[in-house]
């Protein structure tokens, strides 16, 4: 059962008893179905997760539907997990939300283009300076279309190899590859827009 805040008498009062927990006891309150845990999870990480299934989606509705679905079978799947007592609870989130992202997205038709031939000396794509904040690149990724999108999240965001995109996405090496090299003059060229002289600072 996930929590229902409206139910609980201390959490519509504000009150997390598992606020101070280390990671093992957090999971095995979260093990045993506990409300506040599963509150207290979902409360932190719910906007990075948020936008992780955001640069994936082409809208808000999409990424809280995957967002909500990727909570319930996290909660659900608690009880088969093993932990270390080391590990921290955001990477098997995080990956568990770009794992239900991929396959909504199998079920859409995105094409995913592959070119002849990549140039060896492609330049990479470098992230802007400081003065561009973090908002204003996920902006920018948001804007892309959604093949390029989706292997520029994969390659630079998530550290997948063109090896492991092929095989999620279904498409060849080649096309991977191509769709990053794409994606990176897509934004490359949405920076020079935006006033940021990509070719003085990198070239």
């Amino acid at each position: 059962m996930i929590f229902s805040p409206s139910g609980n008498p201390f959490l519509r009062l504000g009150i997390y008893p598992f606020e101070n927990l280390f990671i093992v006891e957090l999971l095995e309150a979260l093990r045993q179905q506990n409300p506040f845990a599963q509150k207290r999870v979902y409360d932190q990480f719910v906007g990075r997760m948020f936008r992780v299934c955001r640069r994936y989606v082409r809208n808000d509705e999409e990424a809280r539907d995957l967002l909500m679905t990727g909570f319930v079978k996290f909660f659900q799947r608690i009880q088969t997990i093993e932990w270390r007592q080391e590990q921290a609870l955001e990477p098997y989130l995080r990956k568990l939300m770009v794992n239900e992202c991929l396959q909504h997205l199998r079920g859409q038709k995105i094409s995913y283009v592959a070119v002849d031939e990549l140039s060896e000396h492609q330049q990479p794509f470098q992230p802007p300076d400081d003065h561009w904040s973090s908002e204003e690149v996920y902006r920018l990724i948001l804007e892309l279309p959604d093949g390029y999108r989706t292997v520029f999240n994969l390659y630079a965001i998530e550290g997948y190899t063109h090896r492991e995109i092929a095989e999620q996405l279904q498409i060849s090496e080649n096309t991977s590859k191509s769709q990053l090299h794409k994606a990176r003059q897509l934004l490359q060229e949405k920076l020079r827009k935006r006033g940021y002289d990509y070719g003085k600072s990198h070239g």
